[in-house]
């Protein structure tokens, strides 16, 4: 975990048999709450953070498995960290909610039911089937303490991401920061390809929904197939394609996926104070 800088604060969220924790930046009016996904925590979100141009407090949710918050735990599922995510809406209050890849689709199951979401984003949601075939091998790597085989795996066979890539990626300082976050990922991949989402309630959904897709994935496999299924369930939700992105918007262009963020959040305002 990288040292907190002094504009952000610390949030511990307590709930029975775990810790959870959150980086908030104050502000005033209804927080902004970002649910990272896989090999992600609430530090890697911190140039979008910065970049929000909004007046709204923003917390960035450190999930379990990432310091310092609390492991997986024994019964880990998608069920687990909805739970955990209504935990930390209740202690919140109401929220704009936005989840990206695997904490899209933890925010979209998480909102069924909840009205405490006033607005919910999803940046590329995935959901069964994603990857089913490298979870075994990625339990191997981790079990035996391989956690760089575990960066390589997640990034050549689940994303797509070629050798060369994967190579110059392991020179760069962002690798240190990967390997922890590899470590539950066996299980987070396990979890989601063991979880139904529901879809045929998403149409349920009566609040403000934006689903946004890197445009590089849009028809491409994972990301791209999974975000039509989202979408076709959706018909709700204004799609929003990212230019020039594909599933790493937050690192390659945070000030861009940061505007899309602030322009959904507006215009949830602006429909609840026409609403009104």
């Amino acid at each position: 975990m990288t040292a907190l800088p002094p504009e952000l604060g610390h949030l511990d969220l307590r709930r029975v048999g775990t810790t959870l924790s959150a980086e908030s930046r104050p502000g005033t009016g209804t927080p902004v709450l970002i649910v990272p996904g896989v090999m992600a925590d609430a530090s890697t979100w911190r140039p979008v953070v910065e970049a929000i141009d909004l007046p709204n407090p923003v917390v960035t949710l450190n999930r379990r498995g990432r310091a310092p918050s609390g492991p997986l735990g024994a019964g880990y599922s998608v069920g687990v960290e909805v739970e955990d995510l209504r935990h930390v809406i209740d202690t919140l209050g109401d929220v704009h909610l936005f989840g990206w890849s695997y904490g899209a689709l933890i925010a979209l199951e998480t909102a069924l039911g909840c009205d405490r979401v006033r607005s919910l984003i999803a940046y590329e949601p995935v959901g069964r089937p994603f990857a089913p075939e490298v979870v075994a091998p990625l339990h191997d790597a981790v079990a035996a303490g391989d956690l760089d085989r575990a960066v390589a795996l997640v990034n050549t066979d689940v994303s797509g991401f070629n050798d060369e890539y994967v190579a110059q990626l392991r020179r760069s300082p962002v690798w240190a920061v990967l390997r922890p976050l590899a470590a539950p990922l066996a299980d987070e991949l396990a979890a989601i390809n063991a979880h139904r989402p529901t879809l045929d309630r998403y149409r349920e959904l009566d609040l403000p929904v934006t689903l946004i897709l890197g445009a590089r994935n849009d028809g491409n496999a994972p990301y791209g197939t999974a975000f039509a299924r989202f979408a076709e369930a959706l018909p709700q939700a204004n799609v929003v394609r990212l230019a020039g992105q594909g599933h790493l918007a937050h690192v390659e262009a945070p000030a861009d996926l940061a505007r899309e963020i602030r322009a959904a959040v507006l215009l949830a305002d602006a429909v609840r104070s026409d609403v009104k």
